[in-house]
């Protein structure tokens, strides 16, 4: 039994490397994460852009390819490593091991995560990840081209099957494996410190909702991770052991006969990935929501509607999340009936998910609306989860994903629900937690602004693809100039392209607030919002050990505004009962 006592306690660090480098502090290690994925989906944006040069100006010059000229595989290996960077290394880090790593902790009244080094080594974990990961674009034959779900047989064979197939995809399944152990280390982390380092009178039912998604999430990464370490080990035996866990006998390749394999199943792969991968969906997701739900009641100055209902929705996604990955095989000839009742619990999940969006509504509903840039970047979640969302129920029906599943219309609808969805939720967990982190304020008109662009920006660039994918378009070719029924739809490749010029040069306005403010932003008071969780109970930045030594005692629940009777609108959990003013 992990307790206050026994447990996240350890002497402040005395040198630069134990307080910056290998620090066993919560919150630097909170920033350390933030910043790597921070790095990463900068990477990922410029790995994008060049794909989307390339499939509306083919014969352009490009750099890092040999002869400035861009190959069908150089394409595909940026298809991988875009996914796999902006999953892996963004998506699932700055949500979760980020935000939740630095906030987690104070909003239960702990001191330190339950086990400091162990926290240590799972960012440490991660970033070697991600250094494997980048490294497979130096290699000879460079990156893999068999995408971030590395499919068998093209991600199994080896050399044979293609440029970036050698040691390019084992330095892809060894990095993704090294951030499967990084993830197993932390979510472990974080179940023990939310389950027994809770401050006095910090029961479940006042926990904020940030805190039960971050739970919910944890618990996700520990049963889903698992299962992709699993198969990405055996994907690996297969490429250097001669093992056939995913290589079915009787392939030729290049009329060169495979005669050392025999027996695998290339559909095994495809479920040992999928469920992980769906599940994975909600890792990214389920953080976005609960800083949603936060953002949406402090500003609309007004209790979460349903607050039990909230956490019963966050419970139900994640415990259906791991039900409906069949979904992602509709076109792998799987039986009709398995497909109807893949498709009917997909269907389900739309209930607790349809119940969180009529709450955050009900929240808002007759709310004294303040439109700062975290709020308008928390509604703007909302619309994308929404609209996302909306796509998901066509994909849902086996009949409809035959004709769509290898279109634009995928792309559109995983990129709104899972990548943009989940970078607003970024954004505002960062306008709202900027204040806590650095004890400045980030520029709210600067702010707005880049809002805006991004907003409109995201919207112009993946609705367009839906109609791309309900003309027929396929996704994955790096060049339809030969295809004469593609030609009248390169018009909208242009307008997206441009969509996402504009859209990826205004994140650098974010990133110009993020680091001016840092420095020479307005000093943030204690409590700039009014928010009642314990995190604006203590200085900006926090001091080392958070509480000083004064562990809070918790009142009451994390959404008490506009209390009838109460002077103030809003009541924060850690005062006293006696201390509350009361208007006469």
């Amino acid at each position: 039994m992990v307790t206050h006592e026994s447990g996240g306690h350890h002497h402040p660090p005395s040198g630069f490397i134990r307080k910056y480098i290998f620090s066993l502090d919560h919150k630097v290690i909170g920033l350390q994460y933030y910043f790597l994925a921070l790095f990463s989906v900068f990477l990922g944006m410029a790995l994008s852009m060049l794909m989307r040069i390339h499939l509306v100006w083919p014969d352009a010059k490009m750099p890092f390819t040999p002869g400035g000229q861009m190959t069908p595989e150089q394409y595909l290996a940026l298809v991988t490593m875009h996914g796999s960077i902006m999953v892996f290394m963004v998506l699932t880090t700055a949500p979760q091991s980020g935000f939740g790593n630095y906030i987690l902790p104070i909003q239960i009244g702990a001191e330190d995560m339950a086990f400091p080094v162990l926290n240590m080594l799972s960012f440490w974990t991660t970033f070697v990840s991600l250094m494997v990961l980048v490294s497979a674009f130096f290699v000879t034959g460079g990156a893999p081209i068999s995408g971030w779900t590395a499919y068998p047989t093209l991600s199994a064979l080896g050399e044979i099957a293609g440029p970036g197939q050698g040691a390019g995809q084992n330095l892809w399944i060894i990095g993704v494996a090294i951030f499967c152990i990084g993830s197993l280390l932390g979510a472990l982390n974080f179940i023990t410190t939310t389950v027994d380092l809770r401050a006095k009178g910090m029961t479940l039912g006042r926990m904020p909702l940030t805190v039960w998604a971050w739970l919910v999430t944890a618990i996700l990464g520990l049963l889903a991770f698992g299962v992709l370490l699993a198969a990405c080990l055996l994907l690996l035996l297969d490429r250097v052991a001669g093992t056939s866990f995913f290589i079915p006998g009787g392939l030729v390749v290049t009329d060169t006969p495979i005669v050392s394999h025999t027996g695998g199943s290339p559909l095994l792969w495809q479920h040992l990935f999928w469920f992980f991968g769906h599940p994975e969906v909600y890792i990214a997701i389920l953080p976005g929501m609960g800083v949603a739900s936060h953002v949406l009641s402090t500003f609309s100055r007004k209790p979460v509607f349903g607050y039990k209902a909230m956490v019963g929705a966050l419970g139900a996604i994640g415990f259906l999340g791991f039900c409906v990955w069949g979904h992602h095989m509709f076109i792998s000839g799987m039986s009709p009936y398995s497909a109807f009742a893949f498709s009917l619990l997909t269907m389900t999940i739309g209930v607790p998910s349809a119940i969180k969006t009529f709450n955050w509504l009900g929240t808002l509903w007759g709310g004294r609306i303040q439109f700062t840039t975290a709020m308008m970047f928390g509604l703007g979640f909302v619309s994308l989860f929404v609209t996302g969302g909306l796509s998901g129920l066509f994909l849902a029906q086996p009949s409809i994903d035959l004709y769509l599943h290898d279109t634009y219309f995928v792309v559109a609808h995983f990129h709104l629900i899972m990548g943009v969805a989940a970078i607003f939720g970024i954004f505002a967990a960062t306008y709202f937690w900027f204040p806590k982190m650095f004890g400045r304020m980030l520029n709210e008109t600067i702010g707005k602004v880049h809002f805006w662009f991004t907003f409109v920006g995201v919207y112009s660039i993946f609705m367009p693809m839906h109609f791309l994918g309900l003309a027929g378009h396929p996704r994955r070719y790096a060049d339809t100039t030969g295809v004469n029924f593609l030609a009248p739809l390169h018009p909208v490749h242009y307008f997206i392209t441009i969509a996402a010029m504009i859209t990826i040069t205004a994140q650098l306005i974010f990133l110009f607030n993020f680091f001016y403010s840092m420095k020479a932003g307005q000093r943030a008071t204690e409590n700039p919002w009014n928010a009642t969780t314990l995190e604006w109970s203590i200085p900006s930045p926090p001091p080392f050990d958070n509480f000083a030594g004064h562990i809070p005692v918790v009142y009451r629940g994390p959404y008490e505004f506009s209390v009838p009777g109460a002077t103030d609108d809003y009541i924060p959990q850690y005062l006293a009962p006696e201390r509350v003013g009361k208007a006469h």
